[in-house]
Parts: structure tokens; sequence; C-alpha cells
């Protein structure tokens, strides 16, 4: 949902290292920076639980936060710039904020949500998302939390791309409109199995099984050499 704020009190840090912010985490709060306009980036931290709150809304990443420094009465309405999280935890470890006018558009990647059942799925084919995020330009209050792409009138074989998708009021599209594949429905890739392979026969030299009498030769068929040669010595006998 553009246009949701909210409200969130930081208090600014004295002591800096990676010591310092094990203890803040400890203690529930999360480390960060707080980039001005222009201004010296204050080093802040914030409350776990309050940054969750915020940043779970309606408008999610996207929400403008109206920053107050403890103390202050002064609001800094910001943006989530960046942020790390914990490999193993997935517990947030560290953000960014960055300090926005909310009269000037900014820049940000907008999550592209399919929905609806493409005609050519009903069909057996295969939809498949192919662009999940896109970038955009909007004023800080008019950054959509997601855009909605309708898929049911795809047939097999259509490709879906950025210049199909229906403008945003007050919203740019800045990637490469003909370029950007959002979604295609292909034909199922059919698996063929296969055939069973005839038995060798046996190659020369190759004993044979236990009990197995080797083949006779057929008729008009000459004798291999050993035994032309054992049927020699037997005549002159």
């Amino acid at each position: 949902m553009a246009g949701e704020r909210v409200k969130i009190e930081v208090q600014e840090r004295e002591e800096r290292g990676s010591a310092a912010s094990r203890r803040l985490r400890k203690a529930g709060h999360i480390p960060g920076v707080l980039y001005g306009r222009g201004k010296k980036p204050h080093a802040i931290s914030i409350g776990e639980r309050d940054l969750r709150k915020a940043l779970t809304g309606p408008a999610g990443l996207h929400a403008i936060l109206d920053v107050v420094l403890a103390g202050q009465k002064t609001s800094h309405p910001s943006i989530l710039k960046d942020y790390q999280a914990d490999v193993i935890s997935g517990r947030l470890a560290h953000i960014d904020l960055q300090e926005v006018r909310l009269d000037q558009p900014i820049q940000a990647q907008v999550v592209i949500e399919l929905v609806g059942e493409a005609a050519g799925s009903i069909e057996g084919g295969v939809l498949s998302q192919v662009t999940r995020e896109i970038n955009v330009e909007a004023l800080p209050l008019e950054v959509p939390d997601r855009i909605e792409v309708d898929v049911t009138a795809m047939q097999m074989g259509d490709t879906l791309r950025l210049i199909d998708v229906a403008a945003q009021d007050g919203v740019t599209f800045l990637d490469d409109p003909e370029e950007t594949v959002i979604a295609t429905v292909t034909v199922p890739t059919q698996i063929v199995e296969p055939e069973p392979e005839e038995e060798e026969e046996l190659e020369e030299g190759e004993e044979l099984a236990e009990g197995e009498e080797a083949p006779e030769a057929a008729e008009g068929e000459e004798p291999a050499e050993g035994e032309a040669q054992a049927a020699e010595e037997s005549s002159e006998e």
C-alpha cells in the first residue's frame, strides 16, 4: 500500500565496532546508519520488535519511516536502503536508512505478483515466472508494495513482457520493456523412455556359462580354423 508512514524512534550509538554491535543485538536492538540528505550520517540503533512491526505492515519494505532521534522532535522521512541478516537465524543484523524528500522521486525494486490461472496452463502448459522484481521510479509515497499482473489470457506458447504490463499511476518502469520477460507458458517436456537393448552376443574368447553347450555350425557354414585342422589330422590317421 503506497503512502503508508510509520513513526519509529531510534537511539544514537556512541560505541562502534563488532563487539558493541553484538551487545546491542543481545539486548534486542539492531545497529544501523541513518544517511541524511547531504548531512553527516548518524550511527543509530533500533528496537528489533519496533523495526519488524514497521517493515511487516501493508507497505512492507517500502514503508516510509518517520525516524525520530531520541530526545528530539524533528522527524526524518526515510526509506530502508539496505539491510543484512544473519545467515543461520535469519534475524536482522544491520540496517541502512536513507532520508528522503517526499516531493522528489526515488528508485526502488518492486515485486511482480502473477494473479489468475493462465488459459495455457489449463490446457496442460507450464506457466513460468521469469522476472520477480522490476526497477521503478516514483515519489516515496507512491512506490507500490507490489505490482499484480493478470495472466489468465496467456495461451500455450505465449510470452508476457514488461511492455504488456498495465501502466501504474505515478510509477515509471525503468527496465527495458521489450527485453524484460515477465512470464511464459510452454509445452511440457515429454520424457521418452529408452527401448531395452538386445542382449549382446558372446564375444570371441568369452567363456560360456557352466553347463552351456557351444552352438553348432549352421549347414553350409565353414568350420572355424581350429575345427578344420582337427578334422584333417583325424583323416590322416
